[in-house]
């Protein structure tokens, strides 16, 4: 008899009816030569401290560090998880072969691996590897098994994450706890929640201490459009109000001359395919959503079949996904009107290494939608705004480049009596910084004789909208937009709107001149933003940097801390802990959170870069450049050390109880 272990009840029945094992057996379903059972998730777990050694069961900073000789698993203390692990233990002892049905992940390996130890399981395992719970997807997996021994590399890096979690935490946690906890509280450090704590610790930091400085933009308006002053190079405006006042009394009589109108076309993507976090990101910026909900909502889109498998860090295809596009495509009934243009008369759909690139995928692809059409599955509302965004982005992903002008009016006011040559740099422009539809805070003004000054005003010209067309908003008669009907793809108002809209200059031309209004406004620098869980996310996938740039954001996902699948986790974490707040839509740390962090001297628990570094090892372990003895050594040294640096701090400090 061959047996298939699932993670879940339901992607145990989808296998049963794929295979033919529809026979409900209590704890398992049967038939056609299978036996199809599941886990709940994690079954088992490492042992506790006192399961290895008595002397660890109390806390004490004696017994620190705690570090076994051995790592064992044990069965977690649960009635229900106890039945089915004794219906899994008998199966697996009397089957002929076993299939590994777990999610396709670190995580998944993981689990699954456990059960089948804690199981004494003796037969060949193979492993079903697949991106999506469609009856395709599953027939194809079965016809491609592979021998689970290819996958060992994926469960030692697994292995080591957790053995890095238990070693860390357990002894971190005790060390903190007993030496600065106040009546018994519990100071929880984590690898990877501690470092993120520090993150949002650090930003508040920032803004606390932020001293504004006020400064002075001078602009005009001229024909109904407002230009400002280009100032010297890292000036945001005029430092003294008298400054202001003088330059604006300067040109204030005298005629606007426009010396210089520059357009540039320019070419825009469609955004990127989603992985977990920048769907994760996306939701929270468009519909307030926690991490935590993005990633129940697009689980559930996963097992309903209507989305390709969620834990992902990629934003790309794989070139064998390229020949089923159509098809799925073609079941998206729902946005045929977006569709149909890709498909008339046979097109063949483009095909971009901005999409499709094997390079860039290595266990799962970006998220998509399957060929299951999303009008057959029961949606609640939640559901239908977060696949209403993949499937956006995946049609997108076909659609011509925004095709756009970028415009660039310099001009001037001067004495029209001299004659003056133009400023040499002044009839340039930047299209790196540009800003269409904001002020240009460019660098003290830039004078010249006879009171002249640099004005500069930018515009933007959609001229081919190309995917831009799947965001369109549009308006009521009485010109105001309408809410969000993701139920409606084909008249919608979608939430994720492209930035950098238009922004239309009138028709200038070189030498035109005429009156026009200066003014004189004040105004402050602003301090950092508190982080949002949508920016949180961003800075644990960058080790704590600020990217913008989509390449470097790749490269930098590498040293990223956490896992995408876990990082929702971590920030509930901090919550239950009562580290962190929501103020608004924005995180805010506790005090409890401020004196935790404040204590802590190890840069190795609170810094997000060198977490990163350690996360990146674990990523290297999973691809076989980098051996798991030598990780789980270094992880005991840093454990070591941390204790004994800790233990010789003879402050007083201590970290107020939690509220």
């Amino acid at each position: 008899m061959i047996v298939c272990i699932a993670e879940k009840p339901s992607v145990a029945r989808d296998i049963g009816n794929v295979l033919g094992a529809t026979h409900d057996r209590g704890g398992f379903l049967e038939g056609n030569g299978y036996q199809v059972t599941w886990t709940f998730g994690h079954l088992c777990e490492l042992k506790e401290p006192h399961e290895y050694s008595p002397m660890w069961k109390a806390w004490s900073l004696a017994q620190l560090p705690m570090i076994p000789q051995r790592f064992g698993i044990k069965l977690k203390e649960d009635k229900g998880v106890e039945k089915q692990f004794a219906v899994i233990e008998k199966l697996m002892q009397a089957a002929d072969s076993i299939i590994n049905c777990g999610d396709a992940g670190q995580e998944g390996e993981l689990i699954q691996r456990w059960v089948m130890q804690k199981a004494g399981a003796k037969c060949p395992v193979q492993r079903l590897w697949i991106s999506s719970l469609t009856e395709e997807a599953i027939r194809e997996g079965f016809q491609t098994l592979k021998d689970q021994r290819e996958y060992q590399s994926l469960y030692e890096a697994g292995l080591c994450r957790a053995i890095g979690d238990w070693t860390l935490g357990m002894n971190a946690t005790r060390l903190y706890t007993l030496k600065y906890g106040v009546n018994r509280q519990v100071l929880s450090i984590g690898r990877v929640q501690t470092p993120t704590l520090a993150l949002i610790v650090n930003r508040q930091h920032e803004i606390d201490n932020f001293k504004p400085e006020t400064y002075w933009v001078l602009s005009t308006v001229y024909r109904e459009t407002t230009f400002t002053a280009v100032m010297e190079e890292g000036d945001r405006g005029f430092k003294s109000q008298e400054e202001g006042e003088k330059a604006l009394e300067a040109i204030r009589e005298l005629p606007f001359t426009i010396t210089n109108v520059e357009k540039k076309a320019g070419k825009e993507a469609a955004p990127r395919l989603f992985d977990l976090t920048s769907l994760q990101v996306e939701c929270n910026k468009k519909f307030g959503f926690s991490a935590d909900l993005t990633l129940q909502l697009i689980q559930s889109l996963y097992e309903k079949k209507v989305a390709t498998y969620p834990r992902v860090d990629t934003t790309y295809l794989p070139d064998d996904v390229y020949p089923k596009c159509p098809q799925i495509l073609a079941s998206m009934t729902p946005y045929a009107g977006f569709i149909q243009p890709l498909m008339a008369d046979g097109k063949k759909l483009p095909k971009t290494k901005k999409v499709f690139d094997d390079t860039k995928v290595t266990d799962h692809h970006a998220i998509i939608p399957t060929s299951v059409p999303v009008t057959t599955a029961n949606l609640n509302v939640n559901e239908k705004r977060v696949y209403d965004l993949i499937a956006r982005r995946f049609i997108g992903a076909f659609y011509p480049e925004c095709k756009f002008e970028q415009t660039t009016v310099t001009g001037e006011v001067r004495d029209p009596s001299p004659a003056l040559p133009v400023r040499e740099g002044a009839d340039t422009y930047d299209n790196d910084k540009a800003d269409a539809g904001s002020e240009q805070t460019t660098p003290s003004l830039t004078g010249r004789a006879g009171g002249g000054s640099v004005f500069r005003a930018t515009g933007k010209r959609i001229i081919d909208p190309a995917w831009r067309v799947l965001w369109e908003k549009k308006k009521t008669p009485e010109n105001t937009e309408r809410p969000e009907n993701p139920e409606n793809p084909d008249n919608p108002d979608s939430p994720e709107t492209p930035q950098d809209e238009e922004r239309t200059l009138p028709a200038f031309r070189k030498g035109e001149s005429g009156p026009h209004v200066p003014t004189l406004t004040e105004k402050q620098t602003t301090p950092p933003k508190p982080y949002t869980e949508a920016t949180l996310l961003r800075a644990m996938e960058t080790a704590g940097k600020f990217v913008e740039d989509d390449e470097l954001r790749d490269a930098l996902k590498e040293n990223g801390i956490g896992r995408p699948s876990t990082r929702a986790a971590i920030i509930e974490t901090l919550f239950k802990r009562n580290y962190i707040r929501r103020v608004r839509k924005s995180l805010a740390p506790t005090p409890t959170g401020i004196e935790l962090i404040g204590l802590i001297r190890e840069e190795l628990l609170k810094s997000a870069e060198l977490t990163g570094i350690w996360e990146k090892k674990l990523r290297q372990i999973e691809r076989h450049e980098y051996d798991a003895a030598t990780f789980i050594a270094e992880l005991k040294q840093m454990v070591t050390d941390i204790v004994n640096t800790v233990m010789q701090d003879n402050s007083n400090r201590r970290v107020p109880v939690a509220q």
